[in-house]
Parts: C-alpha cells; structure tokens; sequence
C-alpha cells in the first residue's frame, strides 16, 4: 500500500490552463467546471471570483497567486516554478485565470515555461471580459454598419501605454471601422484618450465598464474626448474595460434621450 502510495506520489501530474470568465460562475463553461472540480492544486489569479473558487473540490490546495496592475503581485518566474513543481509532485494543476488564459493572460509565457520542461499542457477558453462588457451593455463588438471588426489591445504594456503607437490604433479603427476593447486602461486614460483623438472625432461614443458580469458591474456612456474627466468623475477603477467605436452610438442616444428628459421632469 505504501509503494503504491509512493509511486503515485511520484508520478507526473497535469496542467491545465483554465479561463473563469469575466467573474460571473454561470458563464464557466462546463469543461472549465470539471476542470476545477477535479484539480488537487489550484493557482488562483486576483480577479477570479470567490464564487468561482468555491467550486473546487473541498480538499483542493488553493494558492491565491494576484496579478493586478499597480498592486503588489505575485511574480511570474515564482508563479511559474510552482506550476512546475507541483505537476512534478503528481498534482493535477489548475491555473485558473480570469477571462480567457489566451487573452492579457500570460498563458503563453507559461505555456513555454511548462512546454520547455516536457509537460503537456491544457487550455480551456474562457469568456473574456471585453466581450463580458458589451454584452452587459446590450450592445454587439461588430455591426454590419458600425464596425467591421475589433482589435482587442491592453492599456497596460510592458513599458506603459507610451509602447503602444494609439495614433496608429486611431487610424486603424476610423480607416477600416474597427471597434477599440481596451484593456487594463484605466490608469493611462489620459494618454490614450489625446492620442486616439488624432486619428477619431471627439464625439466617438466610449463606453467604461467595471467589474462585468458582476452584481457590482457599473458602468458609464460619454465620448472620446470626455473619457478622462468621466472616469475621474464616476470615480471608475480597475477592473475595466473601456470600448471605443460607433458600435455605441445606439446607447449614447438612448442615455440622451433619457437625461433631457430627466432634465425637463426636473424642471417642471
């Protein structure tokens, strides 16, 4: 019994890479659900939801390894190593990432890392939270009229937002009607929004939603050139997703629509 023990003990394990959505645990796919069911090791990014880690198996190891722009986080390389060594004590790992793994996930460093050292690795996709976003909003990512397609970018390069040519990004979406998903922006709104107006009118519709998916989602509607001043003034943070493109065009005039006539009811 014990040599059985010892040799299973000893074996190689699994890894899966597994994306738990924007936050909502009814939007897990089910073979996310039974990926997490089954993992003895679990590596749980920041933004993945309590509700989401209450499915484990009650004697999974869970392992809290955040990773949130402008917070103290977990370093990739110890994150890494310790994906590595518990596959190589037999543990079936999950780690488990909010959104997609293959979207601003680093799934890819850890893909090679695991790869390098002869594992195999899984990937199950996951409902990123760009998509989360406008859906909660009620509007598409593409429209036959509006939007032809979407480039889907981080607001948080390695170098900051100055490594991101926006002016290029500008151009690109007016020239071709390509709807902007920005990731992780928030902090950098300021440099993205001058530099996206060189290349998009001032009354492009943006809208900034924080948290999707979760019953504490907010979000708020204005236009390119009141992008800084509204998250400051609804005091919007991080996690967020700021879109950009006439894909909102419908909900900017329908959050008009309904100011005027807030105003005029106030007035008498």
């Amino acid at each position: 019994m014990d040599s059985g023990n010892h040799l299973k003990k000893n074996s190689l394990g699994s890894c899966t890479l597994v994306g738990a959505g924007p936050g909502d645990p009814e939007l897990l796919t089910l073979k996310a659900l039974k990926a997490i069911q089954a993992a003895s090791v679990l590596l749980v990014d920041d933004l993945v939801s309590d509700e989401i880690v209450a499915c484990a198996a009650p004697g999974a190891r869970i392992v809290h390894v955040g990773k949130r722009g402008g917070c103290r986080s977990t370093p990739q390389a110890f994150i890494e190593k310790l994906m590595l060594a518990a596959v190589r004590a037999g543990e079936t790992v999950v780690r488990l990432k909010g959104g997609d793994p293959l979207v601003f996930g680093r799934a890819g460093e850890e893909l090679e890392h695991l790869q390098a050292a002869g594992i195999d690795v899984t990937v199950v996709n996951g409902i990123t939270s760009g998509l989360a976003a406008v859906t909660a909003l009620g509007v598409p990512l593409t429209h036959r009229e509006h939007a032809h397609g979407v480039i889907f970018i981080t607001g948080h390069a390695q170098g900051g937002a100055s490594d991101i040519d926006w002016k290029a990004l500008a151009a690109a979406a007016h020239n071709a009607k390509l709807t902007l998903v920005i990731y992780m922006g928030v902090s950098s709104a300021r440099r993205i929004q001058d530099q996206l107006l060189s290349g998009l009118p001032g009354d492009t519709p943006v809208a900034v939603v924080q948290n999707a998916s979760l019953a504490q989602q907010r979000h708020a509607v204005c236009t390119l050139a009141q992008l800084q001043r509204t998250i400051e003034q609804e005091q919007l943070g991080s996690p967020s997703v700021i879109v950009v493109g006439n894909v909102l065009r419908g909900l900017a005039a329908a959050q008009l629509s309904a100011t005027s006539v807030q105003r005029r009811a106030q007035l008498g």
